[in-house]
């Protein structure tokens, strides 16, 4: 029985589960998504959002703490500049874990694991990017197409 044993196994030993971890939750931090299995994601969320509320009380020894973890200083650095104070004013819920469906070689369940927000991150950096081509397309005197050539 498993009575208040909490986390999850992953079918690996300690060392092995801390390193795929520590790689997942440093994953998310830089690049605001990943996909992996079910497990894996319902394992790293919790700690995912350790780390941003570490990067909320921003500091000194919640550094050194996300420094440990973290495999890279490259994530610490964003995830106390930028992530600590996206997320100041929400308490809990960073993340969100989205099922994707089996994955072809073996079947097993896909899921995406995100920082919330990361999607409307990205959709302002897609605007911006058509917004700028718009304005190019004016000043050059062309007219902007939208879904292709229309003869």
């Amino acid at each position: 029985m498993r009575h208040k044993k909490s986390g999850f196994k992953l079918k690996r030993d300690a060392g092995s589960r801390n390193s795929l971890l520590k790689g997942l939750v440093t994953s998310v931090i830089q690049q605001e998504r990943i996909i992996t299995t079910i497990p894996k994601a319902k394992a790293a969320k919790p700690l995912v959002e350790k780390m941003i509320t570490l990067a909320k009380r921003d500091t000194l020894h919640a550094r050194r703490q996300a420094a440990a973890f973290l495999e890279t200083p490259a994530a610490v650095k964003k995830l106390f500049d930028k992530l600590g104070t996206r997320f100041g004013q929400r308490n809990g819920g960073y993340t969100r874990v989205v099922r994707l469906g089996w994955r072809k070689g073996d079947g097993a369940e896909q899921a995406m694991l995100e920082l919330v927000g990361s999607e409307l991150v990205k959709r302002a950096a897609e605007r911006a990017k058509r917004r700028e081509e718009r304005l190019n397309a004016l000043k050059q005197g062309q007219e902007p197409t939208e879904g292709g050539d229309k003869e």
